[in-house]
């Protein structure tokens, strides 16, 4: 009992870690108006918050202390806070409208270079919502939390808070970029309706966009396009688009393991994402998803008319990429589909390198195999097949077999079998 302070204030989930009490506010060097002030801001109390402010400037820091150490500021960045800060960092509607139209200036950065907007979305709270439409109290008060957050964020874009604020030396992030990486996706939208730069970059080139596909999050994607977000822009580096980074993610190692959404794809794709643009490499969507081997998303982009005969800089064709990776030469249904889909048959690169897959001594016979298979010369039957299927895909297939002889569309979708290599 001995750590009690007498006449302490208890802290609230919510509330600030650092709580002050009436013994501190004694404490030598302490000022107790500032104290008041703190107490006012955390309890939504504008009454007390503009009485004070005709002892206390508005835009002057308040000293803050941790009751437990008496004497020790809590941090570097804690020692001192402004008011609208404290508002903004805990989400205190009437206190943030009171101090605005008290003279508050929102364009004040705070000893880390953040503003009040900037702070705010910083401690964006974060909702989990389990699969019932049951919510628990906390789950209740989180989301109360939630809608607190948006008032603020409305309240600052009311007041004329640019959403974009100037970024300095050591800050690169708009403040759209700031909301996707704190989770703050109710933000995304209340900022692009009051002027924030949708296509604005950070300090990699990556829009907003770029982003949430690198991140395969649909929902905020589908805000950003429609919005209107560009969604074929580059990035200055790679030259690779939201497209491309979102079949990277998905394609990856992680990816595949944890079976990753392609929704995303899929809608920037639905959406007018150039499946064929190439990055400064000379690789587009369909080079990353046959090296990483996902038949969901190779089939994909082959519905959008991803060509298969799309060369890298160094020569490598989505096959040749395919057949790098040791794992995927097992998958002999994705294999049978690159092959019907690839003329001419190319398995090298420029410099005549083989893929290392194929270099495996357990792989010998699909070597052999592919190897002759690449010096036949076709017929122009065959190559009018392969052409049909570049240009009509597989999404339409069945279309064309409401139109086409029975025959022909088999022959025409009749693949090869090569699962016996």
């Amino acid at each position: 009992m001995g750590n009690i302070t007498k006449g302490a204030i208890t802290p609230t989930p919510d509330s600030n870690p650092f709580i002050y009490s009436l013994s501190s506010s004694r404490q030598k060097g302490f000022k107790p108006l500032q104290a008041k002030l703190y107490e006012a801001i955390m309890k939504n109390d504008s009454t007390n918050i503009k009485a004070l402010l005709a002892h206390q400037p508005v835009n002057e820091p308040m000293t803050v202390w941790d009751n437990a150490a008496r004497r020790r500021p809590l941090s570097i960045q804690d020692q001192s806070i402004l008011p609208i800060h404290l508002a903004a960092k805990y989400r205190r509607e009437k206190s943030l409208c009171c101090l605005l139209e008290s003279g508050a200036d929102p364009k004040i950065r705070d000893n880390r270079g953040y503003t009040a907007l900037q702070l705010l979305l910083l401690h964006w709270p974060k909702m989990y919502i389990t699969g019932t439409d049951i919510l628990t109290r906390p789950q209740k008060n989180l989301a109360t939390t939630q809608r607190n957050a948006e008032e603020c964020l409305r309240i600052l874009c009311e007041k004329g808070v640019q959403t974009d604020p100037e970024m300095d030396r050591d800050y690169k992030h708009s403040s759209l970029h700031l909301a996707l990486y704190s989770g703050a996706s109710q933000a995304i939208s209340i900022l692009i309706e009051n002027g924030a730069n949708i296509d604005d970059r950070n300090e990699f080139g990556k829009t907003a966009l770029h982003i949430a596909a690198e991140h395969l999050n649909k929902e905020i994607t589908e805000t950003l396009i429609t919005y209107g977000a560009n969604i074929n822009c580059t990035l200055p580096t790679s030259g690779k688009t939201a497209l491309q980074l979102a079949v990277c993610t998905a394609s990856s190692k992680a990816g595949r393991v944890l079976a990753a959404d392609i929704d995303c794809i899929r809608l920037l794709l639905m959406n007018g994402a150039e499946v064929n643009a190439q990055d400064c490499e000379g690789r587009a969507a369909i080079h990353n998803a046959c090296l990483g081997g996902r038949k969901e998303i190779v089939e994909l982009l082959l519905d959008y008319h991803a060509d298969a005969n799309t060369l890298t800089r160094h020569g490598q064709s989505p096959l040749f990429l395919f057949l790098q990776n040791r794992s995927n030469l097992r998958c002999t249904s994705l294999l049978n589909k690159l092959l019907s889909f690839s003329y001419p048959l190319k398995l090298t690169n420029n410099r005549g390198d083989l893929p290392t897959g194929l270099l495996f001594p357990e792989f010998q016979m699909q070597k052999d195999f592919l190897i002759r298979l690449s010096q036949i010369i076709w017929s122009l039957q065959d190559i009018c097949k392969v052409t049909v299927r570049r240009i009509y895909g597989e999404k339409n297939k069945q279309c064309l077999k409401k139109q086409l002889p029975v025959t022909v569309w088999n022959s025409l979708y009749n693949y090869q079998d090569y699962s016996q290599l």
